[in-house]
């Protein structure tokens, strides 16, 4: 199972080696648009820095390079969700991760049987375009009666001060990124996120 609320999304293992020492022990790691041989060269020191450090890794999208380099987590958008083979994701012991932004998406994801199930953007994002406007808190309760004992990850646009917010609503992970990869302090921003959610 996922064992923190404090879930960073980060585009380079460069950060791990910043996150990890601080006491980060769930991350994303959503590296885009790289050649084949870096992104799997990327993956596996990502891999190797969250073990060494005792963290979980969830990929982002890349299945294929998850199962191929001994991954424990998936991450699936609709998209890939989409062309993803799920038999050959849990036959090769994947736990799986699914972003969702409608009832129809939820009802898609529940089908799989996920891990856990992210809702976004709860708050708007700058992190990527979307035609999903902000779901707010109503959402994320909504959501939550929907799952039950399953984890909700709650993103898009959250800050230290939306955090109390999100937990309150019924998330039980919140998950960031350009709060802290933005952040003038991203050290600083990473015990403060740390501190409000252990």
């Amino acid at each position: 199972m996922m064992r923190d609320r404090f879930y960073p999304i980060f585009d380079d293992p460069a950060w791990l080696e910043r996150a990890l020492p601080l006491g980060v022990r769930l991350v994303q790691m959503r590296l885009k648009d790289l050649p084949e041989a870096e992104l799997r060269s990327s993956l596996a020191r990502s891999r190797d820095l969250c073990r060494a450090a005792g963290a979980v890794m969830v990929v982002n999208d890349h299945w294929r390079a998850a199962l191929d380099l001994g991954c424990d987590w998936v991450h699936l958008g609709q998209e890939d969700l989409a062309t993803a083979d799920l038999r050959a994701i849990r036959r090769g012991g994947l736990r799986l991760g699914i972003s969702t932004h409608d009832e129809a998406e939820l009802e898609r994801a529940l089908s799989c049987d996920p891990d856990y199930v992210a809702l976004g953007p709860v708050w708007p994002t700058i992190l990527k375009k979307m035609k999903w406007h902000q779901q707010g808190l109503d959402r994320v309760r909504q959501w939550k009666s929907r799952v039950g004992d399953m984890p909700l990850v709650a993103i898009g646009g959250l800050n230290i001060a939306r955090a109390a917010e999100a937990f309150a609503a019924g998330a039980d992970v919140v998950s960031v990124a350009t709060d802290i990869t933005l952040n003038p302090d991203p050290e600083g921003r990473i015990r403060d996120w740390i501190e409000v959610t252990r």
